[in-house]
């Protein structure tokens, strides 16, 4: 029991931000089993859950709650490009930000719906009211882009849902 108890703890700990479903597959593990171990994890305060945006997170209690929540949106790919493209090019248009991506617009809301309730991006609007997006915390969000890499299973949803987005946009 310890013995799976340590490996699920030891996933989290290298993985930060894992959602329950990727944890099971990553381990090779029953969802109960992984359930149970993780209730266990938790009543011991090794491990901390964080349900966000349909998935529920898990990391070490050495995560701040800024961090969780970041992690939780940095380890979606389209986010992380998000992210890239304005700490890159520093302030950015979200015309420009969709056109050096090649995601459509609403994608691109999606996704800015959550950096900026995450506080990894802010929307500035000038008097005309155009918006510029700012990464709000360059620094942070740079060292935590180096350490958090979306699953492969994850990157894979993210890229067909952008697929279907484009499609969709030059449907219209």
């Amino acid at each position: 029991m310890t013995h799976q108890r340590d490996r699920i703890h030891e996933c989290i700990a290298t993985h930060p931000g894992e959602h329950f479903n990727a944890l099971t597959r990553r381990l090779d593990l029953a969802p109960g089993q992984v359930q149970y171990h993780l209730r266990e994890l938790q009543n011991q305060e090794r491990v901390i859950e964080l349900p966000l945006y349909g998935r529920t997170h898990y990391y070490t209690p050495e995560y701040d709650a800024w961090e969780r929540g970041a992690i939780a949106v940095i380890r979606r790919e389209t986010a992380r490009d998000i992210l890239f493209c304005v700490l890159e090019q520093g302030p950015s248009r979200p015309d420009a930000v969709t056109e050096s991506l090649g995601i459509a617009r609403g994608t691109l809301e999606w996704h800015l719906n959550h950096l900026t309730e995450q506080n990894l991006i802010e929307k500035h609007r000038d008097a005309n009211n155009h918006v510029t997006l700012v990464a709000a915390e360059p620094t942070e969000t740079a060292r935590l882009l180096e350490e958090i890499t979306p699953s492969l299973p994850d990157r894979m949803i993210d890229r067909f849902t952008r697929l279907v987005d484009n499609l969709l946009a030059e449907g219209s």
